[in-house]
C-alpha cells in the first residue's frame, strides 16, 4: 500500500504540480494548456459566451425542441444531467480546499477558469454532438473519445482509447467513491449515522437510477439538480444578507490576493500567486469540468439536430456552476474569516498517517503548511495526563493548539489533550502512557503497559478546517443568529444531494466509456460494479483514491484538449454556418 500511495502521489503531483526540487517558476502544463486553450477559443469565437448567452436560455427553455429529433434526452435534461455530475462536492468542499491552500485570491482564478471554460464547453459539446453515433436502437453515444477519433483520424484512435479509459477510471474514483466517502464522512460527523448505513442506502437509490438509463438519468436529475441547488442558494445567500456588511471587503481581498506574493494559510505565511492560481484553476476544474470532456458525454445525447445549439447550452454549466453556486461558497468563506481561523473543540482520531503528522517540538511548518521529512519525529514519546512532551501535531497545515471551555463557547487555549474513552468534545478522560510512532503511525501504550488501540485516542484542540468542514463551519458562523448552532444543517443536505447526484451522472459518462472500449454488453456489469464501489467508497479511507482522482481527471484532460485545438477549424465553421441561419 506505501509502494501504492507513492506511485499515485507522484503521478498526480506531476500533472499538476512541478515538485519542488525542480525549482520551475511557471504555472503546471496542465493550467497553462486549460488557461490557454480557453483563451484561444474565447477570441477566436469573439467571446461568444457572453454574447450568445441570450440563445442558450432559449435553448434550455425549450423554444427549439423538437420531439422527432435523434437523441436520449431534451437540452434542459441534458443540461442538468451535466450539471448533475459538476455542482456537487467541489461546489462545497473543492472550493473551501481552494481556499484553505490559496487563499481568498484562488477564487478569482476560480472565476478565470470558468470564464474561459464558458468558450471549452461550448467547443467540446458542439464536438460531441456532430460526431456523435446513432446506435441501432436508437440511443446515442458521443464524447471525446468520437471526436478524437472520427475527427482526427483513426490514427490517433490510441489516444481516444487513452481517454476513455482515464473516464472509466475516473468515473470510479472522483465521480463515484470519493462523492460516497464524503457523504458518509460529513453525515457521520453532523449526524453519528454509520457509514454503511449510508453506504447502502445511496448505492440503493444510486442503483435504482443509473440502472435505466439516461433517459431515467434525465428525469432525475431534472427534478434533483434544480430542487439542491435552491436549498443550497436559499441558505447562502442568507448567510450574505446577514452579514452583507463584510460582503464588498471581502470582494476587494479576493482580487487584491489574487496576485499577491503571500496569501495566509492555515495561519501560516505563504502562498505564491501561482501556487494559488494552480489551486483555483485546479478546484475550478473540478468544479465545472470545462475542458475535461466529461460532460461532453452527456450533451451528445441531446435531441437536436443542430450541434452548436447545444453548444450554447452547454456553456451556461461554468456561469452556474462556478461563477455563482462556487461564487456563493467562497464569499461565505471570506466573509465569516473562518478560512484563516482555528476551530476549537474538534476531535481527530489517530487512525490514519496523513490525519495527523506528529513534528518534533522545535520543528518549523514551512511555506503552505509544508513539512519537511526529516522534522517528522520517529521514535518515543511520553504523555502526562493528556499533555505529551517532546512533539507537536500538525492538522490541515496548521499546528494544533488547546482547547478549553469557557461558559458555552471554546477558546484556544495552551496545548491539545491527547484524549482516551473519548465520548464528545465536552467529556473525555486525558491520556497518559507512552506513544511509539514509526513511519509516521502512532502506536498507543497505557501507563499498564497494555496496548491501545488507535481508534480509541483522539486529539482534542484547535486547527484550521479544511473541505466541507470548512464550509459547513462557515454556514454556521454566518447563520448563528437565525439558526442557532444549526446552520451546518444545509451544508449535510446539500452534500448528501449532491453526492448522489454526481454519482448518478457520473455513471452515464463511465459507461458511455466502457461501450468505446468493451462494446454495449458490458454496460451493464459496469452499472452493477459501479454501485458495490459506491458502497465501498462509503465504508473505507480513500487517501489514495483522492491522489488517484486528481490524476485521472488531469489525464483525461490532456487528449481531449488536443482535440478541441486540433479542431478549431471545425467548431468555427460550425459555428458560422449555425448562427447564419438563427
Amino acid at each position: 500500500m506505501e509502494i501504492i500511495r507513492s506511485v499515485v502521489y507522484t503521478l498526480a503531483e506531476y500533472v499538476w504540480s512541478f515538485p519542488e526540487n525542480m525549482g520551475i517558476s511557471f504555472p503546471p502544463l496542465l493550467v497553462l494548456l486549460l488557461l490557454g486553450t480557453g483563451l484561444f477559443y474565447t477570441l477566436r469565437l469573439g467571446f461568444i459566451q457572453l454574447r450568445k448567452l441570450g440563445h442558450s436560455f432559449s435553448a434550455i427553455t425549450g423554444k427549439f425542441d423538437d420531439p422527432d429529433d435523434e437523441g436520449d434526452i431534451h437540452h434542459f435534461q441534458a443540461l442538468t444531467s451535466a450539471l448533475s455530475a459538476t455542482v456537487g462536492i467541489g461546489n462545497i468542499a473543492g472550493v473551501a480546499t481552494a481556499i484553505h491552500y490559496g487563499g481568498p485570491g484562488a477564487l478569482f482564478w476560480m472565476w478565470i477558469t470558468a470564464l474561459f471554460g464558458m468558450s471549452l464547453k461550448f467547443a467540446e459539446c458542439t464536438l460531441a454532438h456532430h460526431y456523435r453515433n446513432i446506435n441501432p436502437d436508437g440511443s446515442a453515444s458521443g464524447g471525446p473519445m468520437y471526436y478524437i477519433e472520427k475527427g482526427l483520424g483513426k490514427r490517433w484512435k490510441w489516444l481516444a482509447v487513452t481517454f476513455a479509459l482515464c473516464a472509466v477510471f475516473s468515473s470510479l474514483g472522483q465521480g463515484n467513491s470519493i462523492q460516497s466517502f464524503t457523504m458518509a464522512d460529513q453525515l457521520k460527523t453532523d449526524l453519528a449515522l454509520p457509514t454503511y448505513i449510508t453506504g447502502l442506502f445511496s448505492a440503493t437509490v444510486v442503483g435504482l437510477v443509473i440502472i435505466g438509463g439516461i433517459r431515467r438519468i434525465g428525469k432525475v436529475t431534472s427534478r434533483l439538480v434544480p430542487a439542491m441547488a435552491l436549498i443550497y442558494l436559499i441558505g447562502g445567500l442568507a448567510v450574505l444578507i446577514l452579514n452583507y456588511d463584510q460582503v464588498p471587503s471581502a470582494i476587494a481581498e479576493i482580487f487584491t490576493s489574487a496576485f499577491s506574493t503571500k496569501a495566509e494559510i492555515g495561519g501560516f505565511a505563504g502562498s505564491t500567486w501561482l501556487f494559488l492560481m494552480t489551486w483555483g484553476v485546479k478546484r475550478g476544474l473540478f468544479s465545472n469540468e470545462s475542458g475535461q470532456g466529461s460532460a461532453p458525454i452527456a450533451h451528445a445525447a441531446a435531441k437536436t439536430r443542430e450541434p452548436v445549439r447545444e453548444g450554447t447550452v452547454a456553456l451556461m454549466e461554468p456561469f452556474l456552476d462556478t461563477l455563482i453556486i462556487c461564487t456563493i461558497t467562497g464569499l461565505i468563506i471570506v466573509t465569516t474569516g473562518v478560512w484563516h481561523e482555528k476551530k476549537a473543540g474538534m476531535a481527530s482520531a489517530f487512525i490514519r498517517q496523513e490525519a495527523i503528522s506528529i513534528i518534533r517540538a522545535d520543528a518549523e511548518v514551512g511555506v503552505n503548511g509544508v513539512i519537511r521529512s526529516e522534522d517528522l519525529f520517529e521514535g518515543e514519546f511520553q504523555v502526562v495526563e493528556g499533555s505529551a512532551v517532546g512533539v507537536r501535531f500538525v492538522r490541515n497545515h496548521s499546528v494544533v493548539e488547546g482547547a478549553a471551555r469557557e461558559g458555552d463557547e471554546w477558546i484556544i487555549s495552551g496545548t491539545p489533550v491527547i484524549a482516551l474513552s473519548f465520548q464528545d468534545v465536552d467529556h473525555y478522560k486525558p491520556f497518559s502512557g507512552t506513544v511509539r510512532v514509526a513511519d509516521g503511525i502512532p502506536s498507543f501504550v497505557g501507563k499498564e503497559g497494555s496496548a491501545i488501540s488507535n481508534e480509541n485516542v483522539y486529539l482534542v484542540g484547535s486547527f484550521s478546517q479544511n473541505g466541507s468542514p470548512l464550509t459547513s463551519w462557515a454556514f454556521n458562523v454566518g447563520l448563528r443568529s437565525l439558526l442557532g448552532d444549526f446552520g451546518y444543517l444545509i451544508v449535510t443536505c446539500g452534500v448528501f444531494l449532491f453526492a448522489i447526484s454526481t454519482a448518478i451522472s457520473w455513471s452515464y459518462y463511465g459507461d458511455r466509456a466502457t461501450e468505446y472500449l468493451f462494446g454495449s454488453r458490458w454496460v451493464m456489469p459496469y452499472r452493477i460494479m459501479y454501485c458495490i464501489v459506491h458502497f465501498i467508497g462509503a465504508v473505507v479511507s480513500l487517501e489514495i483514491v483522492w491522489a488517484f482522482g486528481d490524476f485521472a481527471l488531469g489525464l483525461m484532460a490532456f487528449p481531449n484538449l488536443i482535440a478541441i485545438l486540433v479542431l478549431s477549424g471545425k467548431v468555427v465553421s460550425l459555428t458560422r454556418d449555425y448562427f447564419r441561419r438563427h
